[in-house]
Protein backbone atom coordinates (compact mmCIF):
# COMPACT_ATOMS: atom_id res chain seq x y z
CA UNK A 1 0.00 0.00 0.00
CA UNK A 2 2.85 2.35 0.84
CA UNK A 3 4.38 1.72 -2.61
CA UNK A 4 1.15 2.65 -4.39
CA UNK A 5 0.27 5.73 -2.27
CA UNK A 6 2.87 8.46 -2.33
CA UNK A 7 1.00 11.13 -0.35
CA UNK A 8 0.35 10.96 3.36
CA UNK A 9 -2.18 13.55 4.60
CA UNK A 10 -2.57 14.24 8.34
CA UNK A 11 -6.00 15.70 9.10
CA UNK A 12 -6.36 17.93 12.19
CA UNK A 13 -3.85 15.83 14.09
CA UNK A 14 -6.31 12.92 14.45
CA UNK A 15 -6.58 11.16 11.09
CA UNK A 16 -4.09 10.07 8.45
CA UNK A 17 -4.93 9.09 4.86
CA UNK A 18 -2.61 7.48 2.27
CA UNK A 19 -3.40 8.79 -1.22
CA UNK A 20 -1.95 9.39 -4.67
CA UNK A 21 -0.33 12.75 -5.34
CA UNK A 22 -1.41 12.84 -8.96
CA UNK A 23 -5.08 12.15 -8.18
CA UNK A 24 -5.44 14.66 -5.36
CA UNK A 25 -3.33 17.43 -6.88
CA UNK A 26 -5.36 17.27 -10.10
CA UNK A 27 -8.32 18.79 -8.23
CA UNK A 28 -6.86 20.63 -5.21
CA UNK A 29 -4.84 23.77 -5.72
CA UNK A 30 -3.85 23.87 -2.06
CA UNK A 31 -2.50 20.30 -2.03
CA UNK A 32 -0.67 20.99 -5.30
CA UNK A 33 1.07 23.98 -3.71
CA UNK A 34 1.92 22.08 -0.51
CA UNK A 35 3.38 19.13 -2.44
CA UNK A 36 5.47 21.46 -4.60
CA UNK A 37 6.86 23.24 -1.54
CA UNK A 38 7.64 19.93 0.13
CA UNK A 39 9.58 18.77 -2.93
CA UNK A 40 11.60 21.99 -2.95
CA UNK A 41 12.58 21.38 0.66
CA UNK A 42 13.86 17.96 -0.31
CA UNK A 43 15.47 19.32 -3.48
CA UNK A 44 14.02 16.59 -5.65
CA UNK A 45 11.40 16.32 -8.38
CA UNK A 46 11.05 12.58 -8.25
CA UNK A 47 7.74 10.97 -7.33
CA UNK A 48 8.47 9.93 -3.77
CA UNK A 49 6.32 9.62 -0.71
CA UNK A 50 5.53 12.96 0.85
CA UNK A 51 3.70 13.99 4.02
CA UNK A 52 1.54 17.11 4.51
CA UNK A 53 -0.50 18.37 7.43
CA UNK A 54 -3.91 20.05 7.26
CA UNK A 55 -5.16 21.87 10.37
CA UNK A 56 -8.75 23.03 10.98
CA UNK A 57 -10.05 21.09 8.02
CA UNK A 58 -13.89 21.27 7.87
CA UNK A 59 -15.44 17.98 8.88
CA UNK A 60 -12.16 16.34 9.91
CA UNK A 61 -11.28 12.91 8.52
CA UNK A 62 -14.84 12.21 7.37
CA UNK A 63 -14.94 15.40 5.36
CA UNK A 64 -11.60 14.74 3.68
CA UNK A 65 -12.68 11.22 2.80
CA UNK A 66 -15.67 12.65 0.88
CA UNK A 67 -13.32 14.93 -1.04
CA UNK A 68 -11.01 12.00 -1.82
CA UNK A 69 -13.97 10.01 -3.19
CA UNK A 70 -14.77 12.94 -5.45
CA UNK A 71 -11.19 13.01 -6.76
CA UNK A 72 -10.93 9.25 -7.26
CA UNK A 73 -14.34 9.21 -8.97
CA UNK A 74 -13.07 11.54 -11.68
CA UNK A 75 -14.82 14.62 -10.28
CA UNK A 76 -18.23 13.16 -9.57
CA UNK A 77 -20.00 12.93 -6.21
CA UNK A 78 -23.69 12.71 -5.25
CA UNK A 79 -24.69 16.08 -3.74
CA UNK A 80 -27.58 16.44 -1.29
CA UNK A 81 -28.62 19.10 1.25
CA UNK A 82 -27.08 17.17 4.14
CA UNK A 83 -23.57 16.84 2.64
CA UNK A 84 -23.50 20.06 0.62
CA UNK A 85 -22.17 22.33 3.42
CA UNK A 86 -19.33 19.94 4.16
CA UNK A 87 -18.29 19.55 0.50
CA UNK A 88 -18.66 23.26 -0.16
CA UNK A 89 -16.46 24.25 2.80
CA UNK A 90 -13.92 21.53 1.96
CA UNK A 91 -13.76 22.74 -1.63
CA UNK A 92 -13.09 26.30 -0.46
CA UNK A 93 -10.43 25.09 1.99
CA UNK A 94 -8.61 22.93 -0.61
CA UNK A 95 -8.98 25.55 -3.40
CA UNK A 96 -10.86 23.17 -5.68
CA UNK A 97 -11.70 25.89 -8.20
CA UNK A 98 -12.07 26.15 -11.98
CA UNK A 99 -8.48 27.43 -12.27
CA UNK A 100 -7.29 24.02 -11.14
CA UNK A 101 -9.78 21.83 -13.00
CA UNK A 102 -12.91 22.37 -15.02
CA UNK A 103 -16.22 21.50 -13.36
CA UNK A 104 -14.41 21.23 -10.05
CA UNK A 105 -16.06 20.51 -6.70
CA UNK A 106 -16.60 24.16 -5.72
CA UNK A 107 -18.35 24.88 -9.02
CA UNK A 108 -20.68 21.93 -8.57
CA UNK A 109 -21.41 22.89 -4.96
CA UNK A 110 -22.17 26.49 -5.94
CA UNK A 111 -24.53 25.32 -8.67
CA UNK A 112 -26.35 23.17 -6.13
CA UNK A 113 -26.59 26.07 -3.66
CA UNK A 114 -28.15 28.27 -6.34
CA UNK A 115 -31.22 26.05 -6.25
CA UNK A 116 -31.66 26.02 -2.49
CA UNK A 117 -34.78 28.22 -2.67
CA UNK A 118 -36.46 25.24 -4.32
CA UNK A 119 -35.52 22.91 -1.49
CA UNK A 120 -38.06 21.80 1.08
CA UNK A 121 -38.13 23.27 4.57
CA UNK A 122 -36.64 20.05 5.96
CA UNK A 123 -33.78 20.18 3.43
CA UNK A 124 -32.79 23.73 4.31
CA UNK A 125 -33.05 23.04 8.02
CA UNK A 126 -30.87 19.92 7.66
CA UNK A 127 -28.26 21.91 5.70
CA UNK A 128 -28.13 24.61 8.37
CA UNK A 129 -27.82 21.98 11.08
CA UNK A 130 -24.96 20.23 9.25
CA UNK A 131 -22.94 23.48 9.23
CA UNK A 132 -22.64 23.54 13.01
CA UNK A 133 -19.51 21.35 13.40
CA UNK A 134 -17.58 23.74 11.12
CA UNK A 135 -19.63 26.89 11.57
CA UNK A 136 -16.61 29.20 11.31
CA UNK A 137 -15.70 27.87 7.85
CA UNK A 138 -19.33 27.94 6.68
CA UNK A 139 -19.67 31.50 7.92
CA UNK A 140 -16.41 32.64 6.33
CA UNK A 141 -17.45 31.23 2.95
CA UNK A 142 -20.84 33.00 3.13
CA UNK A 143 -22.71 29.71 2.85
CA UNK A 144 -24.28 29.86 6.34
CA UNK A 145 -25.82 33.27 5.72
CA UNK A 146 -27.30 32.12 2.43
CA UNK A 147 -28.83 29.06 4.07
CA UNK A 148 -30.30 31.12 6.91
CA UNK A 149 -31.81 33.57 4.43
CA UNK A 150 -33.38 30.66 2.57
CA UNK A 151 -34.69 29.26 5.86
CA UNK A 152 -36.57 32.42 6.72
CA UNK A 153 -37.78 32.80 3.17
CA UNK A 154 -39.58 29.50 3.68
CA UNK A 155 -41.18 30.92 6.82
CA UNK A 156 -42.30 34.16 5.23
CA UNK A 157 -43.62 32.34 2.17
CA UNK A 158 -46.02 30.33 4.36
CA UNK A 159 -46.35 32.25 7.66
CA UNK A 160 -49.51 30.50 8.84
CA UNK A 161 -49.07 26.95 7.52
CA UNK A 162 -48.58 24.48 10.38
CA UNK A 163 -46.53 21.34 9.99
CA UNK A 164 -47.90 17.96 10.98
CA UNK A 165 -46.93 16.82 14.45
CA UNK A 166 -43.72 14.86 14.39
CA UNK A 167 -43.03 15.56 10.72
CA UNK A 168 -40.36 18.19 10.43
CA UNK A 169 -41.01 20.35 7.41
CA UNK A 170 -43.84 18.29 5.93
CA UNK A 171 -44.96 21.06 3.57
CA UNK A 172 -42.78 21.50 0.50
CA UNK A 173 -42.28 25.22 0.66
CA UNK A 174 -40.54 25.57 -2.66
CA UNK A 175 -40.68 29.33 -2.88
CA UNK A 176 -40.99 29.91 -6.59
CA UNK A 177 -39.57 33.40 -6.31
CA UNK A 178 -36.06 33.80 -5.04
CA UNK A 179 -36.95 37.43 -4.45
CA UNK A 180 -39.16 36.45 -1.53
CA UNK A 181 -37.95 38.90 1.07
CA UNK A 182 -37.60 38.18 4.78
CA UNK A 183 -39.34 41.51 5.35
CA UNK A 184 -42.72 39.84 4.76
CA UNK A 185 -43.11 39.13 8.49
CA UNK A 186 -40.97 41.99 9.64
CA UNK A 187 -37.76 39.96 9.77
CA UNK A 188 -35.83 42.58 7.83
CA UNK A 189 -33.28 45.01 9.19
CA UNK A 190 -35.83 47.81 9.43
CA UNK A 191 -38.59 45.85 11.14
CA UNK A 192 -41.26 48.19 12.47
CA UNK A 193 -44.47 46.32 11.73
CA UNK A 194 -47.39 46.61 14.11
CA UNK A 195 -48.23 43.62 16.24
CA UNK A 196 -51.38 41.83 15.11
CA UNK A 197 -53.79 40.70 17.81
CA UNK A 198 -53.03 37.03 17.14
CA UNK A 199 -49.39 37.61 18.07
CA UNK A 200 -50.05 39.06 21.50
CA UNK A 201 -50.14 35.97 23.77
CA UNK A 202 -46.52 35.29 24.64
CA UNK A 203 -47.18 31.55 24.89
CA UNK A 204 -48.43 31.19 21.28
CA UNK A 205 -46.20 29.24 18.87
CA UNK A 206 -45.56 29.44 15.16
CA UNK A 207 -45.30 26.21 13.19
CA UNK A 208 -41.52 26.57 12.82
CA UNK A 209 -40.65 27.24 16.48
CA UNK A 210 -40.17 23.60 17.51
CA UNK A 211 -38.17 22.70 14.40
CA UNK A 212 -35.59 25.40 15.00
CA UNK A 213 -34.98 24.40 18.61
CA UNK A 214 -32.75 21.66 17.15
CA UNK A 215 -30.18 24.31 16.16
CA UNK A 216 -27.35 25.31 18.49
CA UNK A 217 -27.24 28.75 20.18
CA UNK A 218 -24.42 29.97 17.92
CA UNK A 219 -26.53 29.24 14.83
CA UNK A 220 -29.55 31.05 16.29
CA UNK A 221 -27.34 34.01 17.16
CA UNK A 222 -26.05 34.09 13.60
CA UNK A 223 -29.62 33.96 12.31
CA UNK A 224 -30.60 36.92 14.46
CA UNK A 225 -27.60 38.87 13.22
CA UNK A 226 -28.44 38.07 9.59
CA UNK A 227 -31.95 39.39 10.19
CA UNK A 228 -30.65 42.49 11.93
CA UNK A 229 -32.48 41.62 15.14
CA UNK A 230 -29.69 40.86 17.59
CA UNK A 231 -29.26 42.69 20.91
CA UNK A 232 -30.87 46.12 21.12
CA UNK A 233 -31.73 45.92 17.42
CA UNK A 234 -34.44 43.36 18.14
CA UNK A 235 -37.75 45.07 17.39
CA UNK A 236 -39.70 42.06 16.18
CA UNK A 237 -42.29 40.45 18.43
CA UNK A 238 -42.41 37.17 16.49
CA UNK A 239 -38.66 36.68 16.81
CA UNK A 240 -38.84 37.68 20.47
CA UNK A 241 -41.43 35.00 21.11
CA UNK A 242 -39.34 32.49 19.19
CA UNK A 243 -36.28 33.29 21.32
CA UNK A 244 -38.28 32.78 24.50
CA UNK A 245 -39.55 29.46 23.15
CA UNK A 246 -35.98 28.48 22.22
CA UNK A 247 -34.55 29.47 25.61
CA UNK A 248 -37.31 27.57 27.39
CA UNK A 249 -36.42 24.47 25.39
CA UNK A 250 -32.74 25.04 26.17
CA UNK A 251 -33.40 25.03 29.92
CA UNK A 252 -34.79 21.51 29.56
CA UNK A 253 -31.55 20.36 27.90
CA UNK A 254 -28.71 20.77 30.43
CA UNK A 255 -26.09 19.75 27.87
CA UNK A 256 -27.19 22.56 25.57
CA UNK A 257 -27.05 25.05 28.44
CA UNK A 258 -23.48 24.01 29.21
CA UNK A 259 -22.38 24.13 25.57
CA UNK A 260 -24.33 27.30 24.77
CA UNK A 261 -22.65 29.38 27.45
CA UNK A 262 -22.44 33.00 26.44
CA UNK A 263 -24.49 32.34 23.33
CA UNK A 264 -27.60 31.67 25.41
CA UNK A 265 -26.96 34.72 27.58
CA UNK A 266 -26.75 36.89 24.47
CA UNK A 267 -30.02 35.46 23.18
CA UNK A 268 -31.64 36.12 26.56
CA UNK A 269 -30.59 39.77 26.39
CA UNK A 270 -31.94 40.00 22.84
CA UNK A 271 -35.28 38.56 23.96
CA UNK A 272 -35.54 41.02 26.86
CA UNK A 273 -34.85 43.96 24.56
CA UNK A 274 -37.74 42.78 22.40
CA UNK A 275 -40.02 42.33 25.41
CA UNK A 276 -39.19 45.79 26.77
CA UNK A 277 -39.99 47.34 23.40
CA UNK A 278 -43.60 46.10 23.31
CA UNK A 279 -44.08 46.14 27.10
CA UNK A 280 -47.55 45.55 28.47
CA UNK A 281 -49.19 45.72 25.06
CA UNK A 282 -48.10 42.17 24.30
CA UNK A 283 -47.18 40.66 27.67
CA UNK A 284 -49.31 40.37 30.78
CA UNK A 285 -47.77 40.67 34.24
CA UNK A 286 -47.83 36.88 34.57
CA UNK A 287 -46.21 36.63 31.16
CA UNK A 288 -43.38 38.89 32.32
CA UNK A 289 -42.75 36.68 35.34
CA UNK A 290 -42.65 33.72 32.94
CA UNK A 291 -40.08 35.58 30.84
CA UNK A 292 -37.99 36.33 33.93
CA UNK A 293 -37.91 32.69 34.97
CA UNK A 294 -36.70 31.64 31.51
CA UNK A 295 -34.01 34.23 30.93
CA UNK A 296 -32.71 33.98 34.51
CA UNK A 297 -32.07 30.26 34.01
CA UNK A 298 -29.64 30.89 31.12
CA UNK A 299 -28.03 34.14 32.29
CA UNK A 300 -28.93 37.79 31.87
CA UNK A 301 -26.98 41.03 31.96
CA UNK A 302 -27.65 43.55 34.76
CA UNK A 303 -28.87 46.13 32.28
CA UNK A 304 -31.47 43.80 30.78
CA UNK A 305 -32.56 42.51 34.19
CA UNK A 306 -33.13 46.08 35.34
CA UNK A 307 -35.13 46.82 32.20
CA UNK A 308 -37.34 43.76 32.64
CA UNK A 309 -37.86 44.28 36.38
CA UNK A 310 -38.91 47.88 35.83
CA UNK A 311 -41.54 46.74 33.37
CA UNK A 312 -42.76 44.13 35.86
CA UNK A 313 -42.79 46.60 38.76
CA UNK A 314 -45.01 49.03 36.89
CA UNK A 315 -47.58 46.23 36.45
CA UNK A 316 -47.25 44.77 39.96
CA UNK A 317 -50.88 45.43 40.81
CA UNK A 318 -51.80 42.80 38.18
CA UNK A 319 -49.61 40.11 39.78
CA UNK A 320 -50.81 37.21 41.91
CA UNK A 321 -49.21 35.48 44.90
CA UNK A 322 -48.09 32.59 42.69
CA UNK A 323 -46.25 35.04 40.45
CA UNK A 324 -44.21 36.39 43.34
CA UNK A 325 -43.09 32.97 44.58
CA UNK A 326 -39.88 32.96 42.55
CA UNK A 327 -37.05 30.75 43.78
CA UNK A 328 -34.04 32.64 45.06
CA UNK A 329 -30.42 32.39 44.03
CA UNK A 330 -27.79 30.55 46.07
CA UNK A 331 -30.30 27.99 47.27
CA UNK A 332 -32.73 30.44 48.89
CA UNK A 333 -36.35 29.30 48.94
CA UNK A 334 -37.71 32.67 47.79
CA UNK A 335 -36.21 35.58 45.90
CA UNK A 336 -37.25 38.21 48.42
CA UNK A 337 -34.87 40.80 47.01
CA UNK A 338 -36.63 40.60 43.65
CA UNK A 339 -40.03 41.29 45.22
CA UNK A 340 -38.67 44.26 47.14
CA UNK A 341 -37.15 45.71 43.95
CA UNK A 342 -40.49 45.33 42.15
CA UNK A 343 -42.35 46.97 45.03
CA UNK A 344 -39.84 49.82 45.02
CA UNK A 345 -40.48 50.43 41.32
CA UNK A 346 -44.24 50.36 41.81
CA UNK A 347 -44.23 52.65 44.84
CA UNK A 348 -41.95 55.11 43.04
CA UNK A 349 -44.34 55.30 40.10
CA UNK A 350 -47.42 55.64 42.32
CA UNK A 351 -45.93 58.29 44.59
CA UNK A 352 -45.79 60.61 41.61
CA UNK A 353 -49.59 60.64 41.70
CA UNK A 354 -49.36 61.88 45.34
CA UNK A 355 -52.62 60.12 46.28
CA UNK A 356 -53.22 56.62 47.71
CA UNK A 357 -54.81 54.73 44.85
CA UNK A 358 -56.72 51.48 44.58
CA UNK A 359 -53.72 50.06 42.75
CA UNK A 360 -51.51 50.82 45.76
CA UNK A 361 -53.95 49.17 48.16
CA UNK A 362 -54.17 46.15 45.89
CA UNK A 363 -50.39 45.79 46.01
CA UNK A 364 -50.58 46.23 49.77
CA UNK A 365 -52.89 43.22 50.08
CA UNK A 366 -50.63 41.24 47.72
CA UNK A 367 -47.50 42.01 49.76
CA UNK A 368 -49.28 40.97 52.98
CA UNK A 369 -50.18 37.62 51.40
CA UNK A 370 -46.59 37.21 50.21
CA UNK A 371 -45.30 38.03 53.68
CA UNK A 372 -47.52 35.37 55.18
CA UNK A 373 -46.31 32.81 52.62
CA UNK A 374 -42.59 33.37 53.22
CA UNK A 375 -42.82 33.73 57.02
CA UNK A 376 -42.31 29.99 57.80
CA UNK A 377 -38.99 30.02 55.91
CA UNK A 378 -36.29 29.40 58.52
CA UNK A 379 -33.74 31.16 56.32
CA UNK A 380 -35.70 34.43 56.37
CA UNK A 381 -33.87 36.91 58.58
CA UNK A 382 -35.57 39.45 60.83
CA UNK A 383 -34.16 42.31 58.75
CA UNK A 384 -35.53 40.79 55.55
CA UNK A 385 -38.99 40.27 57.06
CA UNK A 386 -39.05 43.90 58.18
CA UNK A 387 -37.79 45.10 54.80
CA UNK A 388 -40.72 43.43 53.02
CA UNK A 389 -43.29 44.60 55.59
CA UNK A 390 -42.02 48.18 55.47
CA UNK A 391 -41.50 48.34 51.71
CA UNK A 392 -44.92 49.99 51.31
CA UNK A 393 -46.07 53.34 52.71
CA UNK A 394 -48.61 53.30 55.53
CA UNK A 395 -51.30 54.56 53.15
CA UNK A 396 -51.10 51.31 51.15
CA UNK A 397 -52.85 49.44 53.98
CA UNK A 398 -56.28 50.21 55.34
CA UNK A 399 -55.84 47.41 57.87
CA UNK A 400 -52.72 45.79 59.38
CA UNK A 401 -54.33 42.47 60.27
CA UNK A 402 -52.51 40.76 57.38
CA UNK A 403 -49.15 41.99 58.63
CA UNK A 404 -49.98 40.77 62.14
CA UNK A 405 -50.93 37.32 60.82
CA UNK A 406 -47.60 37.08 58.97
CA UNK A 407 -45.75 38.31 62.06
CA UNK A 408 -47.42 35.70 64.26
CA UNK A 409 -46.47 32.95 61.78
CA UNK A 410 -42.89 34.21 61.69
CA UNK A 411 -42.61 34.26 65.49
CA UNK A 412 -44.06 30.76 65.72
CA UNK A 413 -41.64 29.46 63.06
CA UNK A 414 -38.63 31.14 64.72
CA UNK A 415 -38.99 30.27 68.43
CA UNK A 416 -35.37 31.14 69.30
CA UNK A 417 -35.73 34.89 68.67
CA UNK A 418 -34.73 37.13 71.57
CA UNK A 419 -37.18 39.57 73.13
CA UNK A 420 -35.24 42.40 71.51
CA UNK A 421 -35.70 40.83 68.07
CA UNK A 422 -39.40 40.23 68.71
CA UNK A 423 -39.80 43.84 69.82
CA UNK A 424 -37.98 45.04 66.70
CA UNK A 425 -40.26 42.97 64.49
CA UNK A 426 -43.36 44.56 65.97
CA UNK A 427 -42.34 47.99 64.71
CA UNK A 428 -43.87 47.08 61.34
CA UNK A 429 -47.35 47.15 62.93
CA UNK A 430 -49.63 50.18 63.02
CA UNK A 431 -51.67 49.39 66.14
CA UNK A 432 -54.34 51.93 65.29
CA UNK A 433 -55.03 50.08 62.02
CA UNK A 434 -55.52 46.71 63.71
CA UNK A 435 -59.06 45.47 64.11
CA UNK A 436 -60.34 44.98 67.66
CA UNK A 437 -60.25 41.20 67.17
CA UNK A 438 -56.61 41.29 66.05
CA UNK A 439 -55.67 43.58 68.92
CA UNK A 440 -57.29 41.25 71.47
CA UNK A 441 -55.39 38.30 69.99
CA UNK A 442 -52.15 40.29 70.11
CA UNK A 443 -52.69 41.05 73.81
CA UNK A 444 -53.14 37.34 74.55
CA UNK A 445 -50.27 36.21 72.27
CA UNK A 446 -47.45 34.94 74.47
CA UNK A 447 -44.97 35.43 71.61
CA UNK A 448 -45.55 39.20 71.66
CA UNK A 449 -43.50 41.18 74.26
CA UNK A 450 -45.71 42.56 77.10
CA UNK A 451 -44.79 46.18 76.38
CA UNK A 452 -45.99 45.82 72.79
CA UNK A 453 -49.32 44.41 73.96
CA UNK A 454 -49.82 47.42 76.24
CA UNK A 455 -49.03 49.83 73.41
CA UNK A 456 -51.46 48.09 71.09
CA UNK A 457 -54.30 48.15 73.63
CA UNK A 458 -53.60 51.78 74.46
CA UNK A 459 -53.80 52.66 70.78
CA UNK A 460 -57.10 50.85 70.48
CA UNK A 461 -58.44 52.69 73.52
CA UNK A 462 -57.34 56.01 72.08
CA UNK A 463 -58.96 55.18 68.74
CA UNK A 464 -62.24 54.20 70.37
CA UNK A 465 -62.30 57.41 72.43
CA UNK A 466 -61.58 59.62 69.42
CA UNK A 467 -64.46 58.23 67.38
CA UNK A 468 -67.28 59.15 69.84
CA UNK A 469 -65.70 62.58 70.39
CA UNK A 470 -65.62 63.22 66.65
CA UNK A 471 -69.20 62.08 66.29
CA UNK A 472 -70.29 64.36 69.13
CA UNK A 473 -68.46 67.30 67.59
CA UNK A 474 -70.16 66.65 64.29
CA UNK A 475 -73.59 66.42 65.93
CA UNK A 476 -73.18 69.78 67.74
CA UNK A 477 -72.25 71.75 64.67
CA UNK A 478 -68.46 71.79 64.77
CA UNK A 479 -67.96 71.86 68.53
CA UNK A 480 -70.32 74.69 69.44
CA UNK A 481 -72.36 74.06 72.67
CA UNK A 482 -75.80 72.58 72.19
CA UNK A 483 -78.28 73.89 74.81
CA UNK A 484 -80.42 70.81 74.40
CA UNK A 485 -77.61 68.56 75.59
CA UNK A 486 -76.99 67.84 79.26
CA UNK A 487 -73.63 68.79 80.77
CA UNK A 488 -70.83 66.32 79.97
CA UNK A 489 -69.71 64.33 82.98
CA UNK A 490 -67.24 61.46 83.49
CA UNK A 491 -66.38 59.19 86.38
CA UNK A 492 -62.71 59.47 87.34
CA UNK A 493 -61.22 56.48 89.14
CA UNK A 494 -58.32 56.67 91.50
CA UNK A 495 -58.03 56.70 95.24
CA UNK A 496 -61.72 57.60 95.18
CA UNK A 497 -64.27 57.80 92.42
CA UNK A 498 -65.82 61.16 91.67
CA UNK A 499 -68.08 62.76 89.08
CA UNK A 500 -66.57 65.65 87.13
CA UNK A 501 -68.42 68.20 84.99
CA UNK A 502 -66.26 68.69 81.88
CA UNK A 503 -68.09 71.83 80.77
CA UNK A 504 -67.27 73.58 84.06
CA UNK A 505 -63.50 72.92 83.78
CA UNK A 506 -60.91 75.20 82.23
CA UNK A 507 -58.25 74.00 79.77
CA UNK A 508 -55.53 73.46 82.37
CA UNK A 509 -57.74 71.37 84.63
CA UNK A 510 -58.92 69.32 81.65
CA UNK A 511 -55.34 68.57 80.66
CA UNK A 512 -54.51 67.39 84.17
CA UNK A 513 -57.59 65.18 84.16
CA UNK A 514 -56.65 63.56 80.84
CA UNK A 515 -53.14 62.86 82.11
CA UNK A 516 -54.53 61.22 85.24
CA UNK A 517 -56.88 59.10 83.15
CA UNK A 518 -54.02 57.91 80.91
CA UNK A 519 -51.80 56.97 83.85
CA UNK A 520 -54.60 55.05 85.48
CA UNK A 521 -55.36 53.28 82.22
CA UNK A 522 -51.77 52.17 81.63
CA UNK A 523 -51.57 50.73 85.15
CA UNK A 524 -54.83 48.89 84.61
CA UNK A 525 -53.72 47.49 81.21
CA UNK A 526 -50.39 46.30 82.60
CA UNK A 527 -52.15 44.53 85.46
CA UNK A 528 -54.58 42.88 83.00
CA UNK A 529 -51.77 41.68 80.75
CA UNK A 530 -49.86 40.27 83.71
CA UNK A 531 -52.91 38.36 84.92
CA UNK A 532 -53.56 37.05 81.44
CA UNK A 533 -49.99 35.85 81.00
CA UNK A 534 -50.24 34.00 84.29
CA UNK A 535 -53.49 32.33 83.23
CA UNK A 536 -52.00 31.28 79.88
CA UNK A 537 -48.93 29.83 81.57
CA UNK A 538 -51.21 27.71 83.77
CA UNK A 539 -53.14 26.59 80.70
CA UNK A 540 -49.92 25.67 78.88
CA UNK A 541 -48.74 23.59 81.83
CA UNK A 542 -52.13 21.89 81.85
CA UNK A 543 -51.75 20.90 78.18
CA UNK A 544 -54.46 23.22 76.86
CA UNK A 545 -53.64 24.92 73.55
CA UNK A 546 -53.43 28.73 73.47
CA UNK A 547 -55.70 30.71 71.24
CA UNK A 548 -54.43 32.45 68.15
CA UNK A 549 -55.83 35.05 65.77
CA UNK A 550 -58.15 33.44 63.26
CA UNK A 551 -58.19 30.06 65.00
CA UNK A 552 -61.23 27.85 64.73
CA UNK A 553 -61.83 27.72 68.50
CA UNK A 554 -61.63 30.39 71.20
CA UNK A 555 -60.83 29.45 74.79
CA UNK A 556 -62.54 31.23 77.68
CA UNK A 557 -60.43 32.12 80.69
CA UNK A 558 -61.42 32.77 84.23
CA UNK A 559 -60.55 35.74 86.37
CA UNK A 560 -61.12 39.35 85.59
CA UNK A 561 -59.75 39.19 82.02
CA UNK A 562 -59.12 42.23 79.86
CA UNK A 563 -60.73 45.52 80.90
CA UNK A 564 -63.46 46.91 78.74
CA UNK A 565 -62.05 49.21 76.10
CA UNK A 566 -65.14 51.40 75.84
Amino acid sequence: MNELCDLKVHINGHHTLLLHQSVMCAFSGRLRTMVTQEKKKRKTSRAESLSVKLADFPGGGEGFELVARFCYNNGRVPLCPSNLPLLHCAAVFLEMTEEVCTCNLLTQAEAFVDGLYYWTWADVLAAVKSCEPFAAAADASGLLERLISALFSKITANPETPVAAGAVGTPNRSSSSCSSSPDTLGFGRSSSTKTPESMKPCFAREWWFDDMTSLCPQTIEKAMRVLGCYGIENKNLILTRFLLHYLRAATRRPALCREGGGGLAGLADTAVHGVALVGGTAFSCRGLFWVLRIVSAVGLSKECRHKLERLMGLMLDQATLDDLLVSGDDGDVYDVNLVMRLVRVFVGSEEEADLPSQRMRKVGRLVDKYLGEISPDHGLRVSKFLAVAESLPDSARECYDGVYRALDIYLESHPTLTIEERTTLCRCLNYEKLTLEACKDLAKNRRIPPGIAVQALASQQSKLQIRPAAAAAKGTGGGRPDPSQTPRKIIVSGSRARSVDLDAMDEKELLKLNLQKMQNRVVELERACKEMRGQMSKMAKGGRPSSSFGAAACHQTGGRGLPRLC
